[in-house]
């Protein structure tokens, strides 16, 4: 076969199984946005219907409590998790930047050790840690409280922000820092003048994959909260189950709702995103 004509062929085989895996991923979420849109008697229909007959804003008015529905908490529900995943990203991101300078530019007893113990750590699963966490918060007086939810989700996202933020670290020289330093700065001076910028968009990387984790997170919030108080959005999808029926419709709109500000979030840092993921694997 023609070499020009094999690399063709081979391209366009490349393109349809590229489409084929973006249609198994996408599908799913094009399903539920869809779903948002249709009333509940629809998705319910048999045989199913596939193709929407009907799209409306109904399920989002239900939500909001301009239909004559009882309203979901939705407001209180999306501030109380706005709160809660911007508050302990921003405590991870602190002393994720803290440990993760420390250990890539320090040198100190049992350096190794802790590291190793910190990532594995991260290697529990959350569920795992639902009940010793829901004794220890009840006698803490935790349950149901934003603090009680920071408290867990900063434990969660420290490890990972750490060795995340280490390795953009690395990969600065620290012939950098010490140059500034010879030339009048102080260690402090030399982090945030010549080190952090070139780790900004590393530290922003950590930064998003830590906001989506306590955004998404969902086992360990459900056991820790209980009202309207502290209930995070993915909670609230809950509300919409009763002892013998789901209202799929409404709760796809709810879902819809839940990953608007994630995307919005990712599409507006995408450039440190991407910057950040790629830091180090281009040698200039």
């Amino acid at each position: 076969m023609d070499p020009k004509l094999r690399r063709q062929l081979g391209r366009i085989v490349s393109w349809v199984l590229t489409f084929l895996l973006m249609m198994i991923i996408c599908v799913p979420g094009l399903w539920v946005v869809l779903t948002a849109f249709r009333p509940n008697a629809e998705v319910l229909a048999k045989p199913a219907v596939w193709v929407p007959q009907v799209l409306s804003l109904n399920n989002f008015a239900k939500i909001f409590g301009f239909a004559q529905e009882v309203a979901i908490p939705v407001p209180a529900y999306f501030a109380n998790s706005m709160i809660i995943a911007l508050t302990s990203t921003a405590i991870a991101l602190l002393i994720g930047m803290s440990g993760g300078y420390a250990f890539a530019r320090y040198r100190f007893r049992f350096k190794d050790g802790l590291f190793l113990g910190l990532m594995l750590s991260r290697t529990v699963p959350g569920i795992a840690l639902s009940l010793p966490l829901f004794m220890i918060w009840s006698r803490l007086g935790l349950i149901d409280t934003k603090p009680g939810l920071i408290i867990v989700y900063v434990a969660m996202n420290v490890p990972f922000t750490i060795w995340l933020i280490d390795g953009f670290f690395r990969q600065i020289p620290i012939e950098l820092s010490e140059a500034a330093m010879v030339d009048g700065c102080t260690r402090w001076q030399a982090f945030w003048r010549i080190e952090f910028p070139l780790a900004r968009s590393g530290i922003a990387s950590a930064g998003i994959f830590a906001f989506l984790t306590s955004w998404n997170e969902y086992a360990l919030a459900s056991q820790l909260t209980r009202s309207t108080y502290s209930k995070t959005l993915p909670v609230g999808l809950m509300d919409f189950t009763s002892q013998f029926t789901i209202d799929w419709a409404g709760m796809s709109a709810m879902a819809v709702i839940i990953i608007i500000p994630a995307l919005a979030l990712t599409f507006i840092v995408q450039k440190h995103l991407i910057a950040g993921l790629t830091f180090g694997g281009v040698k200039g």
